[in-house]
């Protein structure tokens, strides 16, 4: 009785069926094989005999390990199974997976969001990848919109206490081109020459300018007055002074100062804005370069979080209540 039952499992997945999916696996690489099978899975042919002794033996364990490299017409093969309650389970979650409804979307859309953020808390424990370095190290021209304009660039290129001259040389490679990174972005934004990153040379410029006007101002100043004679001396002097005075005030370095340099408190203050603004790109997906979202999204065990964050809430309100 129970070896025509087993008969009976064996021939309720069609033979065509079990040969195309089996002929189909078996020219696809990289796929999981138990240890014991690895040595006899080198050949398309000998994978294929696994595929073909496992789809007849245990049709709930193969779509277990190779249900997602089915396509959706060959896991309709698998409704005459669907009785089997394994089986069922699997078909359902596949189908879901490859075909999902609107509600089955949103509920991912859910669970992907909140290991994200559960995942961003455990980052932000951690530390390192939202310090300022790191974040400057992935959005180095957003960190200097934000804080490298206010800050002295030229201690990054100094050497430190304890360090050695090649790591300084390698940290001066890697600033040169975190540099580079931020002009090629002001280039592409348009900005101003003058406003680029590190360079002096406008500002060197401008000074000479302002230096050879002067020199220029000053040869003038004696020929002017014999021309107008010793009796507008006076009044040319006094229009000089004045016009100095004038000059002089919004060139003024303390006022430049005050334009330029922020206290520690809006140091700080813009720092928080920077770091809310990259941890909302790690939960938009836009650090693909740095992480691995697949893995994050997919990871069962950051579900527990908040289920400790609801245990945490419950005895908090249980102790209130008290």
């Amino acid at each position: 009785m129970e070896e025509k039952k087993e008969e009976k499992k064996k021939v309720i997945l069609s033979e065509e069926a079990i040969e195309n999916i089996s002929e189909r696996l078996s020219c696809l690489d990289n796929l999981y094989f138990p240890r014991s099978l690895q040595t006899s899975s080198f050949l398309p042919s000998q994978r294929k005999s696994i595929f073909r002794d496992l789809l007849f033996t245990d049709p709930a364990l193969f779509l277990e390990r190779y249900g997602s490299q089915l396509t959706f017409t060959e896991l309709g093969e698998f409704d005459l199974l669907k009785e089997d309650y394994e089986i069922n389970w699997h078909i359902k979650r596949l189908r879901s997976m490859v075909s999902p409804t609107s509600e089955e979307m949103r509920m991912r859309s859910v669970t992907v969001k909140n290991r994200r953020r559960a995942y961003l808390d455990r980052l932000i424990c951690n530390g390192q990848y939202f310090s300022e370095d790191a974040m400057r190290d992935r959005e180095p021209y957003l960190h200097y919109e934000y804080l490298g304009k206010f800050q002295d660039q030229t201690g990054r290129g100094m050497a430190r206490p304890g360090e050695r001259w090649s790591e300084t040389l390698m940290r001066r490679c890697e600033e040169a081109a975190l540099v580079a990174k931020i002009r090629g972005e002001q280039q592409r934004l348009g900005v101003a020459e003058r406003d680029w990153i590190g360079n002096d040379r406008f500002q060197e410029e401008e000074e000479e300018e302002e230096e050879e006007e002067e020199d220029e101002e000053e040869e003038e100043r004696p020929s002017e007055e014999r021309r107008r004679g010793s009796n507008n001396a006076q009044l040319v002097e006094r229009h000089l002074n004045q016009t100095d005075i004038i000059g002089d005030a919004p060139s003024d370095p303390a006022g430049e100062n005050q334009e330029t340099t922020l206290s520690a408190e809006e140091l700080e203050d813009r720092l928080n804005q920077f770091t809310y603004i990259m941890q909302q790109k790690f939960l938009l997906g836009e650090d693909k370069e740095h992480l691995d979202y697949s893995k994050i999204d997919n990871d069962e065990t950051l579900d527990d979080h908040w289920q400790r964050e609801a245990n945490i809430d419950a005895e908090e309100r249980y102790f209130a209540d008290d």
